[in-house]
């Protein structure tokens, strides 16, 4: 990958020294960062529990448990992609377990290619969530300045008399003139005819 200027954090679950070592060689430090190492599947929700990560990498089976838990666990609890790396002869049974959770499954042995292609593909699957979220969030924003200039309106033609469409043009005056958004203008006019209630 080309460097950027956002990093993933990782969190690798994994007992195996040589699959650890072989994973940390598919995780530049100018794309993977940071990258936390653990063994078990308690510390790893010890880790989940203080820190937000975009990518977990699971080697199953795990001293205390198999992973697989572990993998829907956090696939249900949090916006992370989840790779859970499977022995070859359980793939298909693993797999038909976890994929409906959004758990990637993979088989092991495999080749650093494979790895490779899975921890990229994850990561497309994050950013798309990601954008997911920002507009989520812009949609939940215009729900709020909506309600807010609503009541505005409201607190104009109750106190000033005001038709709605006056309502509406007044609002967008004091917008235009003041240079402020209708969010707050509307504010404004609620802090000056009512309590806000506390309407951010």
């Amino acid at each position: 990958m080309v460097f950027q200027e956002r990093t993933y954090a990782v969190l690798i679950v994994s007992a195996g020294e040589r699959f650890n070592s072989a994973l940390m060689g598919l995780l530049p430090v100018t794309d993977f960062w940071p990258v936390t190492t653990v063994k078990s599947v308690a510390e790893a929700r010890r880790r989940l529990a203080e820190q937000d990560y975009d990518l977990v990498l699971i080697n199953a089976p795990l001293p205390d448990a198999s992973g697989e838990r572990l993998a829907v666990e956090i696939c249900g609890g949090s916006d992370a992609g989840v790779l859970l790396f499977v022995k070859s002869e359980l793939y298909e049974e693993v797999y038909a377990k976890v994929t409906e959770y959004g758990v990637v499954t993979a088989p092991k042995p495999t080749s650093s290619a494979v790895a490779g292609q899975c921890i990229r593909a994850m990561c497309a699957a994050r950013e798309r969530l990601r954008r997911l979220e920002a507009k989520q969030l812009s949609v939940e924003e215009k729900i709020q300045e909506i309600r807010l200039v609503n009541r505005a309106k409201w607190a104009l033609i109750q106190c000033l008399g005001m038709t709605e469409q006056e309502a509406h043009r007044y609002l967008e005056k004091q917008a235009m003139d003041n240079r402020i958004s209708r969010k707050e203008a509307a504010r404004r006019v609620l802090s000056t005819y009512q309590q806000t209630g506390g309407e951010s």
